[in-house]
């Protein structure tokens, strides 16, 4: 099981988020999450919040060499004074993990949302243990018609399943930031 709390910047948006999980067969993982933000360029008042839910299945895993698998995503977005916005995700995930520690991940999926343009989206990221407790992480991920986002940061393991992390980055006229604490049992 896991639990996961984080705060978040994408532009003139910043809120909080939490998720639970469960691997309730192997392979398997079941994610719940909770978020709420506010959006700052739209209305200082425009509130947002979010639920959803993911199903990760990974049937290929390895301590060194590829793992792979999919996950599937719903969402559901509400904000203040519109409209409800309800999306799925299906994305195929890889990783690439060397024998000396670093790790390469590959996302490549497809979005779908009520009511809008559906688009595929994609993420390419490197984490290199700098130390037995602290990783460096840079990635970048984007969609379809717009350029491409890219954030740098470390991840820092507390104790055995306590990590926590921050990054930042840019990407389309945009500052993002992240930072979270994440506790697997």
């Amino acid at each position: 099981a896991k639990l996961e709390f984080g705060w978040s910047r994408d532009g003139g948006v910043r809120g909080f988020e939490g998720a639970a999980g469960f691997g309730p067969i192997d392979n398997v993982e079941v994610e719940v999450g909770l978020g709420r933000a506010k959006d700052r360029d739209a209305d200082h008042d425009a509130r947002i919040r979010a639920v959803g839910a993911a199903l990760k299945w990974i049937p290929l895993q390895a301590e060194a060499g590829l793992s792979a698998g999919l996950k599937y995503e719903y969402g559901r977005e509400r904000v203040s004074g519109e409209g409800t916005a309800r999306a799925h995700s299906l994305a195929g995930l890889a990783t690439w993990a060397f024998e000396q520690g670093p790790r390469v991940h590959l996302n490549l999926g497809r979005g779908w949302t009520k009511g809008d343009e559906d688009l595929n989206f994609w993420g390419l990221g490197l984490d290199v243990p700098l130390s037995e407790q602290v990783d460096f992480v840079v990635e970048t991920f984007g969609e379809e018609h717009s350029g491409p986002d890219r954030q740098v940061g470390l991840r820092y393991t507390i104790a055995e399943g306590v990590k926590v992390s921050a990054a930042v980055g840019r990407g389309n006229g945009r500052t993002i930031a992240n930072a979270g604490v994440a506790w697997e049992f």
